[in-house]
């Protein structure tokens, strides 16, 4: 029987066979390291260092026109990377800026291709500056220092026939480490400062794809930038190229996707700004962040389709706006070819929530610049109003001001040379409908003006959101015009002038019965379930030198009117007004009994008082009149015979008479007035 037996000689085979292929792999690879180490070595010679820069100066002046000059040795290196290492660098500025050089650099470094320089090649894999500083600057008429400019070309018979086998130049990397940057706005007064900057752009061809990332500090915040240009060469002579850009810091981030050129400055595509961090995103503009109150501005949101015109021109179309709740829909337009900016644009929303504003006026109000007593006396900054001329128009469905609520709502605001005029072309108000419109002027000093009318505006829901309470219900009209003038709202309020007028239709007060309490001299008509119905309520008012003057206020029911007048003082923040209650014997309106009360003081406390003197003075005019009768009567009825008054010698009827008339007036009155 045959045995089997493992054939040992050919897995020794198998294994020796796999060692040698190891072993050859080995040895070319060694063989590899060898030779990139001695092409290294050998390409050390090739590297042409001086000549490098020498060429790359001259290629740099010749295209833009600016001295690009190397200080110090300029030698080979192999480590970190092969290539020629460079003391400090300088790129002259434009021949207007004197800010110094527009580039300046501890060194560069450069990396080289070493197989390119064999055959002749100048093929630059990176370019690395240490600790640049660079100052861009756009002068007061636009021109940007960046902005290069070919160098002038030589006359024709003085030509410099390019060197015999020039050699071709490309970039894989420029990266800036440890850098900073310097921006200056002439012409907006504006500056912004970069430090710590990093930045990496990949150029395989210098009129080819670029792209861009960098990071660096603004007054301690830290900012990132990454974006794509089509062109390179052609962004940086000023063409307009395709742009995709990205910028964030803290947490807002800014989005284009378009067009771009920069000489002169011009855009077009899709932008997008979530504006989470706005105080951050404001410094790179080297502008303050707007005081925007709580609700309104702590989150906000841009989509538009943007155009940044040659001129200078904005323009914003399918524009939506968020701010934290509220968004808009619209259009804007902001022009630079007229004495100041100009801002046209046009928005709508849906129901907008602004009641954050009345916290912020609530919170603003407490400093009067007037110890607290009257109106501010701090001066009014209207600065604001000459730095650009402005159209703007709001539609919404429904804003909520926090105090009031308004419905459907058509707002057009012009500014023009520093007067601002407010058109409310309709506000509907509970029910109502407001319309007019409000100026401020800023022209030669502050004034404001108005020109208002309500509608049929339902009472008690507006009372319940403007004052707290709910006693009157009805509906009522009103118009008013007025205007003042002075540096302070002090001084514009003792200065109002104008006039106005109210006219109510029926309604009732709710929680008083009028003709009860007076008919029956009984306080306690005063409650739930009392009320007092009227037919109308009427007044026309003029105002003079900040006071309110009224004299024909006039509450018409079927059991008791009402009577006013008296005088409001604006500016000093006082009233002095008496309303007299008739309360009517019958429903017929036969007869009454008046009950004059004076309601006077400052407007925070106001004292109510009986008006005692003009409920004396109407009721001694009733009681001559009765005397009088009473005389007359006598002196026909006893001849010879004395009034039957047992008046004194020389005394008439009228005299005996009157203490007793008197007497009973002040007893009325006591008992009336629970004195």
């Amino acid at each position: 029987m045959p045995s089997f037996r493992p054939d040992i000689s050919g897995q020794a085979m198998e294994r020796e066979n796999v060692m040698g292929r190891i072993a050859r792999w080995v040895f070319r690879l060694l063989g590899v390291v060898v030779v990139l180490a001695l092409l290294a070595v050998a390409a050390l010679p090739l590297i042409p260092a001086e000549r490098l820069a020498s060429l790359a100066a001259e290629r740099f002046e010749s295209a833009t026109g600016r001295a690009l000059s190397f200080d110090g040795e300029v030698r080979a290196s192999v480590f970190p990377v092969l290539g020629v290492r460079t003391g400090p660098v300088r790129l002259a500025n434009a021949d207007w800026s004197e800010a110094g050089p527009l580039f300046a650099a501890e060194g560069l470094d450069i990396g080289l291709d070493p197989l390119a320089l064999i055959g002749g090649d100048i093929a630059i894999r990176a370019v690395t500056a240490r600790a640049p500083d660079i100052r861009l600057e756009r002068a007061a008429d636009g021109r940007a220092n960046w902005a290069f400019g070919a160098a002038p070309q030589p006359e024709a018979g003085d030509a410099t026939q390019p060197e015999s086998g020039a050699r071709a130049v490309s970039i894989g990397l420029a990266e800036i480490s440890d850098g900073r940057v310097q921006y200056v706005d002439h012409g907006a007064g504006t500056r912004l400062d970069l430090a710590a900057l990093d930045l990496s752009l990949t150029l395989p061809d210098y009129t080819g794809p670029a792209e861009i990332d960098l990071s660096a500090q603004i007054d301690g915040r830290d900012v990132a930038v990454s974006g794509r240009v089509a062109r390179f060469a052609a962004l940086l002579e000023g063409e307009v190229t395709p742009l995709e850009a990205t910028l964030a810091t803290g947490g807002g981030e800014i989005a284009f996707d378009g067009r771009a050129g920069t000489a002169p400055a011009a855009a077009e595509g899709r932008l997008r700004a979530d504006l989470d961090d706005l105080p951050a995103l404001m410094a790179l503009a080297g502008q303050p962040a707007p005081a925007l109150p709580a609700g309104i501005g702590e989150t906000i949101a841009l989509e538009t389709r943007l155009t940044l015109a040659g001129a200078g021109s904005l323009h914003l179309r399918e524009t939506a706006l968020t701010l934290d709740r509220n968004r808009l829909n619209g259009a804007a337009d902001l022009t630079f070819d007229g004495a100041r900016p100009h801002l046209t644009a046009r928005f709508s929303g849906g129901a907008l929530d602004l009641s954050a504003l009345a916290g912020a006026q609530d919170a603003g109000a407490g400093g009067t610049g007037n110890g607290g007593n009257g109106w501010p006396s701090a001066p009014i900054d209207v600065s604001a109003l000459a730095v650009l001329d402005a159209v703007v128009e709001l539609d919404a469905e429904s804003i909520d001001l926090g105090a009031a609520r308004l419905g459907a709502t058509r707002l057009r605001l012009v500014n023009e040379r520093a007067r601002a005029v407010l058109g409310l072309r309709e506000v509907r108000l509970y029910d109502g409908l407001l319309t007019g419109e409000v100026v401020l002027n800023g022209r030669g000093g502050v004034s404001v003006g108005g020109d208002l009318r309500a509608e049929d505006v339902a009472l008690q829901p507006l009372l319940a959101a403007l004052a707290g309470q709910e006693r009157l219900a009805g509906t009522g009209s009103a118009r008013i015009d007025f205007l003042g003038a002075g540096p302070s709202v002090a001084a514009i309020m003792n200065s109002l002038s104008g006039g106005g007028s109210l006219d109510f239709g029926a309604g009732e007060i709710i929680g008083l019965d009028l003709a009860g309490m007076l008919r029956n001299l009984d306080p306690s008509y005063i409650g739930d379930g009392n009320r007092t119905i009227y037919n109308s309520i009427t007044a026309q008012f003029d105002i003079t030198d900040g006071v309110l003057r009224n004299d024909d206020l006039v509450l018409d029911g079927p059991l008791v009117s009402v009577e006013g007048a008296g005088e409001v003082a604006l500016g000093a923040r006082e009233v002095d007004y008496t309303v007299t209650p008739v309360a009517l014997r019958d429903a017929a309106g036969e007869g009454g009994l008046r009950l004059p009360l004076r309601i006077s003081g400052p407007w925070a406390a106001p004292g109510v008082s009986l008006d005692t003197q003009g409920a004396v003075s109407e009721r001694l005019d009733a009681g001559r009149e009765a005397l009088e009768d009473r005389a007359r009567q006598a002196v026909e009825s006893a001849v010879g015979d004395r009034l039957g008054t047992n008046a004194e010698d020389g005394e008439t009827g009228e005299d005996a008479a009157q203490p007793d008339l008197e007497s009973e007036i002040t007893e009325g009155l006591e008992t009336l007035f629970g004195r």
